[in-house]
């Protein structure tokens, strides 16, 4: 047996409840890539894999950086359990001379952070046999809805919150564990046993199409890498209105559409130019201003375009671009399809909620306010300015 730690993520295409929520993004990242994310920061995790039946999750691990473990279709039904699949990874990986740790990590459980990850092998490796995620937990369990039945209390007493002992609530996260001691005994929990707390206010599982809007919404105030900087950023696509603009416009008697821009923001698309990044416009209007400005800046341009996701899509095929490094910055609903599409879905200030919620980063600034400069001096070195 080795001494390595190995991190492996169960991941099959056939979820019903929520059809590809395995690469549904959560603040632009797809779930899968954000578990391998999470554990390929971890210090004492030496080897990340994901086990799937699925081409598009493969291909979003791989692009995430972790060993793919394709697995049989036996092992990716409706009825095949996480611990068959961790079972044949393990196997797959390393044979006859298996890890001596290995940890189980739920993509479905989008916040599970790098420093919990190291806190679960720690304990192993301090004594435990196994051991899982768990947040503390006040609340009160009844039984049975029509005749309620106290679980966890007596119903007769109720005391105050700080006179109670927490109880654990398994978060479903991740689980770490001996690895000779679960090929003896089969299952995750055996042993010494050890809850490691996590913080209660990241603990979601998704498993319905609620869960993940929820996730997507919680992503901006839980995520902690919210910027793109240097390096991170391979093309650069801006919606027009809205974004470039203050959303204002003025019409002359005889139908001309005037807008008011920015000079900062056309300072920063010429630096992202100099920098090699390809810049587009991306519009729904069909006003001669949006290509004209687009030419003025000497930028590809696609307006009147009514499916922008679907545009979007082919132009980051055609340019052969991987979309978890092309930005997309929006403001409004008709941009959400856009921010499916790429890696990094940006909102400038004045972006409507909803849009806000989607992103993975915001701007301090509105937008026609100088928010593309700002996104520029994020993703560019200070002397490329």
């Amino acid at each position: 047996m080795s001494g390595q730690v190995l991190a492996v993520i169960p991941a099959r295409g056939g979820s019903k409840g929520v059809p590809g929520k395995n690469v549904a993004r959560i603040g632009g990242v797809p779930l899968v890539a954000r578990a391998v994310r999470a554990a390929l920061g971890a210090d004492l995790i030496d080897q990340v894999a994901v086990s799937t039946d699925d081409p598009e999750i493969a291909r979003a691990a791989e692009q995430a950086g972790a060993i793919v473990v394709q697995r049989p279709a036996e092992l990716a039904g409706d009825t095949a359990t996480s611990e068959a699949a961790l079972t044949h990874a393990i196997g797959a990986i390393h044979g006859e001379n298996p890890p001596e740790i290995v940890v189980m990590i739920q993509a479905t459980s989008p916040f599970i952070t790098s420093a919990e990850l190291d806190d679960l092998v720690g304990v192993i490796k301090a004594g435990a046999d196994s051991a899982f995620t768990a947040a503390p937990f006040h609340g009160f369990i009844w039984r049975s809805a029509n005749s309620a039945v106290g679980v966890n209390h007596d119903s007769s007493y109720r005391p105050r919150r700080q006179d109670r002992e927490p109880e654990w609530l398994e978060t479903g996260a991740a689980y770490a564990m001996r690895t000779d001691g679960y090929a003896r005994h089969g299952h995750r929990f055996f042993g010494r046993i050890v809850a490691v707390p996590a913080p209660a206010e990241r603990v979601l599982e998704i498993d319905e199409p609620a869960d993940l809007k929820r996730a997507q919404i919680l992503a901006g105030l839980l995520d902690h890498d919210h910027r793109p900087g240097p390096g991170d950023v391979d093309a650069v696509v801006l919606d027009f209105d809205g974004t470039q603009t203050d959303d204002r416009a003025w019409i002359d008697a005889d139908g001309t559409e005037r807008v008011a821009v920015h000079r900062g923001d056309g300072l920063g698309i010429a630096a992202l130019r100099r920098a090699g990044l390809p810049v587009m416009f991306l519009s729904t209007e069909v006003v001669p201003i949006v290509a004209a400005r687009a030419a003025k800046l000497g930028v590809e341009c696609r307006h009147g375009i009514a499916r922008k996701g679907a545009e979007l899509a082919s132009w980051i095929g055609e340019n052969e671009l991987s979309a978890d490094r092309v930005l997309y910055v929006g403001n409004d609903v008709n941009d959400l399809p856009c921010f499916e599409q790429v890696g990094w879905p940006v909102a400038v200030a004045s972006a409507q909620p909803s849009v806000r919620a989607a992103a993975r980063a915001v701007t301090s600034v509105p937008g026609g306010h100088g928010a593309i400069r700002e996104i520029a001096s994020w993703i560019l070195e200070e002397d490329q300015l």
